[in-house]
């Protein structure tokens, strides 16, 4: 049996199950590089450009690590556009290139273009041509992908339902469904590309440590996308961004809502489209309160944990004071 690695990293947080499904369908068997750890992020730091976002550094990291392991096929996907009139960053568009660059004696790569941007023509070519790979006729390798499909959108529903994209995976793998903590005496919006927010150390365990002060989170996948795209719709120009808008058409979204605290965004240092959108954000922001978190892999746990102490006690306190007159007690 062939083994195919894939990362832990980047897209998979948004795309596993669909692609674990469509290789196993090929008779492929998937392997995972570990989560992330200290030494992934070093070895990527030693291997990328300094340029790079600090996820795609993280990425370099969990390649090397599946470069170690019996694989037969790498899969990098060249991620182009996951929806019409709409793209991703360069650098993903350009990874199997930099990867090869970077790394000597790489197994075969399936560098799989995914393009639908104008139509989904492309994206059918390239799943026939896996299926060949493997020795799958046309019509074999089509309804792997369909099942692969149902299989995201299973885990997208658990998603739907307060879970992390990271814990609706695992529960998708069989984990027992975990009860979500509480009590909660916040509601807090928290936004942020999957990759870095999901990846408890790329996010310094951002969602974990909310959640133990006493915070119930509200992620973009809890959103309609109907409703993200709406609110997205009312900037003066289209975002051709696809996590861009979706995070400000999230955070719009959640402004609205009145059970909603306060939001937070965390954006990846050396991440133009998170430069922009940040800003964006904290411009249209007028009823609720937001922080800008900025992490990479100079940032310390302990700052950002007395940010958000710091965050949380605000919100606590602007509560507590709603009430009161904002009349000077001199006269």
């Amino acid at each position: 049996m062939k083994k195919v690695g894939i990362a832990r990293a980047l897209f998979y947080y948004y795309y596993y199950p669909l692609w674990k499904t469509f290789f196993q369908e090929m008779g492929a068997e998937v392997l995972l590089s570990r989560e992330t750890n200290k030494l992934t992020i070093q070895n990527g730091i030693d291997l990328a450009v300094d340029e790079t976002c600090f996820p795609v550094k993280v990425y370099y990291g969990h390649v090397q690590e599946l470069c170690r392991q019996n694989i037969d096929y790498l899969f990098l996907p060249r991620v182009v556009s996951i929806e019409p009139r709409s793209y991703i960053c360069p650098k993903f568009m350009g990874l199997p290139d930099m990867i090869k660059a970077s790394m000597l004696d790489l197994p075969p790569v399936i560098d799989m273009v995914i393009d639908v941007s104008i139509n989904n023509k492309m994206l059918k070519r390239e799943i026939e041509r896996i299926g060949k790979i493997f020795g799958r006729r046309q019509g074999n390798a089509s309804a792997a992908y369909d099942h692969g499909l149902a299989e995201l959108e299973k885990c997208r529903a658990l998603s739907r339902q307060g879970f992390t994209l990271r814990e609706a995976v695992k529960i998708w793998e069989g984990d027992p469904l975990p009860p979500l903590p509480g009590p909660f005496d916040l509601n807090i919006g928290l936004l942020g590309h999957g990759y870095s927010l999901y990846d408890p150390v790329i996010s310094m365990n951002i969602v974990h440590t909310l959640r133990e002060m006493g915070c119930r989170l509200y992620f973009p996948e809890m959103l309609e996308m109907e409703d993200i795209e709406r609110e997205a719709a009312t900037l003066p120009k289209r975002v051709f961004w696809t996590l861009g808008r979706k995070m400000v058409g999230s955070s719009l979204q959640m402004e609205k809502d009145p059970r909603i605290d306060g939001i937070i965004y965390l954006a990846s240092f050396g991440c133009g489209p998170d430069s922009m959108i940040g800003e964006t954000i904290e411009r249209k922001m007028k009823d609720k309160v937001y922080m800008l978190l900025t992490v990479d892999e100079h940032t310390g746990e302990a700052g950002l944990h007395t940010r958000l102490e710091a965050f949380c006690d605000m919100l606590r306190r602007r509560r507590s004071i709603s009430h009161e007159s904002y009349l000077s007690s001199h006269g």
